[in-house]
């Protein structure tokens, strides 16, 4: 007999690369027996309604699975706006498949849906029944309402308000895992979230998933299987996130243009944190501006750094940027930053708002606090953009690690 995978090369019209995941659900749609064409749907249609909950009426028009626990399990998204985490077909079997299973090779669950014993080689029915039922269970505990918003609470609780700031999907996949393996295990809530936050936070900072994840996952999950979730990331913390991260590594790691940059991401999470205003603004904090729209403005403006003659790798390095309000953002518009900055001052001396409401010397000084911004800026010219950019640097790494240590 053909099997299963083989004929899903051949139909594969697309000729794109066929990886684990979808081995693994070729796999369940072919196998009746052990309900596996039913578990298919469950997660193709939780992954559509996660993204798409309007979808709901559609999907229950199909009269065998509405009927089913499955879709019983994820009728709650068809009310759910959040779209912090929206796990594709793979991100739901990485998950499932690590938390219960405790492997990270996505290789292995498809060897152990078509009954393969480990330590035999062979092929026994009895493995690829109790593997389906096993899968079962993980893929009903990833769609249950109460784990699925509670760990994403507590990613928005450390910050992370923003789809945009979470780049790194197998990051957020792990923190998944140790919150079902920390609930399987009845640690208590608390410690759940304090452990899972500073996983995730950790991971981001360091990469930890970023290149050869699968076995990072497999050594992960062992290790904090075998001792305990606490002790192991101790361990890892004296490992990755010594002084010298935090004094040498971190800014160096700041010293970059790219827009995206986790390390950026996790600065502006620790402002949401802070519950820190935006930049010169006296209302709007960073959390409201990252939810709506938010305008990241150059504290050396573009325009003054170009007709200096600096490229787009110098001028957009992540150091120069603040998060503010669009009306504060136009209003400086291309100004030098020296006197963007004495007008600021003057502003807290006369009563009489130019760029932002901050009419007192006390809230301007908390507010460029915030934001790491030296107070020098009100005679800086173009030769101190590097030492401005080196200072901030430090300061926003100094800043990333006491949120760090506060989680």
């Amino acid at each position: 007999m053909v099997k299963v995978s083989e004929i899903f090369v051949r139909i594969n019209s697309q000729g794109a690369p066929l990886n684990a995941a979808d081995f693994a659900m070729s796999k369940m749609a072919a196998n009746e027996k052990f309900n596996g064409h039913q578990l298919r749907k469950g997660i193709d249609y939780f992954c559509h309604l996660a993204i798409t909950p309007e979808a709901y009426s559609e999907l229950a028009q199909d009269k065998n699975f509405s009927e089913s626990r499955y879709f019983r399990s994820m009728e709650w998204l068809k009310h759910e706006k959040e779209d912090l985490y929206d796990p594709t077909y793979t991100d739901m079997l990485r998950v499932a498949f690590t938390s219960e299973f405790k492997r990270g090779k996505l290789d292995d669950l498809v060897a152990l849906l078509s009954g393969r014993n480990f330590e035999t080689r062979e092929y026994e029915e009895s493995i690829a029944e109790e593997s389906f039922r096993r899968l079962d269970t993980a893929i009903m505990r990833f769609m249950n309402e109460t784990n699925f918003k509670r760990f994403v609470m507590i990613l928005r609780s450390g910050g992370f308000v923003n789809k945009a700031m979470i780049r790194a999907q197998n990051t957020v996949n792990f923190a998944y895992i140790l919150y079902l393996t920390l609930r399987a295990q009845k640690t208590d809530a608390a410690l759940i979230e304090k452990l899972v936050l500073r996983w995730f936070v950790m991971s981001v900072l360091i990469g930890r998933y970023t290149s050869s994840p699968e076995s990072e996952f497999s050594a992960d999950i062992r290790n904090i299987s075998e001792r305990t979730a606490q002790a192991y990331l101790e361990d890892v913390e004296r490992a990755e996130l010594s002084d010298a991260f935090w004094d040498a590594g971190l800014p160096q790691h700041l010293n970059t243009s790219v827009a995206s940059s986790p390390y950026l991401n996790v600065f502006l999470a620790s402002q949401v944190k802070a519950n820190d205003k935006g930049f010169l603004s006296s209302n709007h904090t960073v959390q409201t501006l990252l939810e709506g729209a938010s305008h990241r403005h150059h504290v050396f403006s573009k325009k003054y750094l170009k007709n200096h003659g600096l490229q787009r790798n110098r001028y957009n390095q992540i150091a120069n940027y603040v998060v503010m309000q669009g009306e504060i953002n136009i209003a400086i518009g291309d100004r030098p930053p020296a006197e963007c900055f004495s007008a600021v001052q003057c502003q807290c001396a006369d009563g009489k708002p130019r760029y932002g409401g901050i009419v007192d010397s006390e809230a301007l000084h908390a507010n460029l606090e915030a934001h790491c911004i030296p107070e020098s800026l009100d005679s800086a010219k173009i030769d101190d953009y590097d030492s401005f950019l080196e200072e901030r640097r430090v300061l926003m790494a100094r800043k990333i690690r006491d949120y760090y240590r506060s989680l």
